[in-house]
């Protein structure tokens, strides 16, 4: 069979060029600053934001030997006092118990958090520290939260909650609560609100069974709090609300800085207006709890990991900086691929073609590059998912150039295992997004260039290749058809699809081309 012209069809060189028009007016009109209601507090701190000092490399609540200084959580609350008033903590292990002396020398009040799980001998310990505390700083400490989430995470019963909250409010020198998400308080509060001063439920519209967009998340924490509101005789505390900055989209609800600096500043105006106790999830970005939330639980925080605020609370606000990095991933993409397919372009055609596609190729490595920062959490992952990327990359890369197997063994061997170990990636990542998909990114970036480019390849399609691409397309169109409105998953499941069709016609072709053996 003569090798394949490496110039493409012209339907494919249209699409692609579609592709990287649509992608560079997605990257202009994130460049471009949102014109957002400004926050109307006189004072330009919050009420209050939820503070953990997991954020540094290596701390996690779960390491036991963990020990905070007095020193980390000064520099912390430092940074914290130029946006909050007070701060939220939920334990006072691991030298958290230090945070009210810190928080008076700053002015800063604080909410004091006693853990409460499973391990009653640790929930006695961590009560009977945590009363101490506050009773020995009434001054700062305004109010006590014993337990957060526990019921959410059934780690007590109802009844076995209330006789910790009884304790403890018969002990406590300041008000007692329980923190919950609202469905639980709502659904458990005969058991709960005898024992309480005030009701302090947790709104995030984000994280609802039926997520909310933004546009619609601050009517839904009315319509809650109104409910709670209604149902709760005891005043009611909001303990948590917010948005996440980055990570999945959940059907409407999208994660970004602008949605991020949104919400709070609508969220502020009413919760000023109204007169409501509110407390912000949360202070810093955590980067641990990318392992139980994917990467959009590591970006709640009003401060980056540096400490540095996301957003103003005036002002318009734009999700990138700058479009010129933009246009340089673009520009050194198409460099690369002329240069690289110089000895074999022969017409301009071919050489507008090698630009359009490195171009693309240049804006989808810098999204791989970008969404590693924000996702990938340790060696493991960066090695695994940084090979799959590159992978992807070189070989669109070798078929926007030619179409066939190069014609040294080794190397057409490398391609095609390449390519392989790609669509075997993409197969297993279809899977996981169907089977244990709440937490889970979508992986569009890593494969996506393959699903552009492997239209063009001209070599037989082996049976392994050909059973992962019908898992690719059956689980990856079924995602989509989860989440039918969500961008995300729409995106993937065009790529997942394409990808897999690429698979079946170069199957079709190569077969169709190979010889008839005689009889």
């Amino acid at each position: 069979m003569p090798a394949p012209s490496s110039a493409p069809s012209r339907l494919l060189f249209v699409l692609t060029a579609l592709v990287l028009l649509a992608m560079l007016g997605w990257y202009w009109r994130e460049s471009r600053p949102v014109e957002l209601p400004s926050s109307p507090l006189a004072d330009p701190r919050m009420q209050c934001v939820s503070y953990a000092p997991y954020y540094r490399d290596g701390y996690t609540p779960f390491k036991e030997d963990l020990r905070l200084t007095r020193e980390e959580i000064a520099t912390d609350l430092r940074a914290l006092a130029a946006v909050t008033r007070c701060v939220r903590t939920y334990s006072v292990d691991q030298g958290l118990d230090q945070v009210p002396e810190v928080a008076r020398e700053l002015g800063l009040t604080v909410l004091l958090g006693a853990w409460i799980g499973r391990d009653d001998e640790k929930n006695r310990r961590e009560l009977e520290r945590a009363l101490d505390v506050a009773n020995a700083n009434t001054d700062v400490v305004t109010m006590l939260i014993v337990g957060n989430e526990v019921l959410l995470r059934r780690e007590q019963s109802p009844e076995a909650m209330g006789r910790w909250l009884e304790e403890a409010h018969a002990r406590s020198r300041v008000p007692v609560t329980y923190a919950d998400v609202w469905e639980f308080w709502l659904r458990h509060r005969a058991a709960l609100e005898p024992h309480v001063d005030r009701a302090t439920i947790h709104i995030l519209p984000y994280w609802e069974d039926r997520p909310q967009p933004i546009e619609a998340a601050i009517d839904h924490l009315v319509r809650i709090r109104m409910l709670a509101r209604t149902l709760l005789t005891k005043p009611v505390v909001i303990g948590e609300t917010g948005w996440p900055s980055a990570g999945r989209q959940r059907e409407g609800a999208i994660p970004s800085r602008v949605n991020q600096a949104r919400y709070v500043r609508e969220f502020l105006a009413l919760a000023e207006r109204r007169g409501w106790q509110y407390n912000f999830i949360e202070a810093v970005d955590q980067p641990w709890k990318r392992w139980l939330e994917g990467t959009v639980g590591g970006h709640w925080g009003m401060l980056d990991t540096s400490l540095a605020p996301k957003f103003p609370l005036t002002g318009p606000i734009a999700e990138r900086e700058s479009f010129w990095p933009v246009l340089a991933w673009a520009g050194m993409g198409a460099a690369l691929l002329l240069l690289l397919a110089a000895p074999r372009a022969v017409s301009g055609r071919e050489h507008a073609w090698h630009a359009l596609a490195g171009a693309v190729l240049g804006l989808i490595a810098m999204w791989q590059w970008e969404h590693a920062l924000l996702a990938y959490r340790d060696a493991v992952e960066w090695a695994v998912l940084g090979v799959i990327g590159i992978a992807s990359i070189l070989v669109a890369a070798r078929l926007a150039v030619a179409p066939s197997l190069p014609t040294r063994p080794e190397a057409a061997k490398s391609v095609a295992l390449a390519l392989r170990l790609v669509l075997f990636g993409a197969a297993v990542a279809s899977v996981w997004l169907v089977v244990d998909g709440r937490y889970r990114d979508f992986p569009t970036a890593l494969y996506l260039p393959l699903a552009l480019f492997a239209w063009r390849r001209a070599w037989p399609v082996s049976a392994e290749e050909r059973l992962w691409a019908w898992i690719l397309f059956a689980f990856g169109l079924y995602r989509w058809l989860e989440e039918p409105g969500n961008g995300q998953a729409l995106l993937w499941g065009l790529t997942a699809m394409t990808f897999a069709r690429a698979i079946h016609a170069a199957h079709r072709t190569t077969a169709a081309a190979r010889p008839i053996a005689p009889r």
